[in-house]
């Protein structure tokens, strides 16, 4: 299953995802870097900047700040990864920044449930949020 992340709600994404991938499918996630986060932009980077700066350097917790990664890791804390379901769960789930050569020509999932259109309020990009934390984005 390749799913494409433009405009979606992480969270919903993300929890959607997470019961397919307990359930044994294989998800891609592409165009990671366009989904969003709802919430005011001020109040969504103090949270994240708060996570990312916990702890020290050589202790952890150690979070990802590339978009792909960190959709991933928003996914990982949906699924009982410390489990031996949640950690197989979790090999089958790939996040791709943009579209990946081998999945051009492929059909893009889109699930209605999460798309961000019907956001009332504020949202953030992935991009946007990596871009702050000091992610390697373009």
């Amino acid at each position: 299953m390749i799913v494409d992340a433009s405009n979606m709600i992480v969270g919903r994404l993300g929890a959607i995802v997470a019961k397919k991938a307990l359930l044994g499918e294989k998800i891609d996630i592409v165009n990671a870097e366009r989904a969003v986060i709802s919430g005011k932009k001020q109040e969504v980077f103090a949270r994240f900047k708060q996570r990312v700066t916990r702890g020290t350097w050589s202790t952890g917790p150690h979070y990802k700040r590339n978009s792909d990664r960190l959709l991933k890791r928003m996914i990982r804390d949906m699924l009982p990864y410390k489990k031996p379901l949640g950690k197989k769960a979790f090999k089958q789930i790939m996040c791709w920044e943009g579209v990946p050569a081998e999945f051009k020509d492929k059909e893009l999932l889109r699930f209605k449930e999460a798309d961000a259109s019907k956001l009332v309020i504020n949202n953030v990009s992935i991009h946007d949020l990596s871009r702050f934390l000091g992610g390697n984005v373009d």
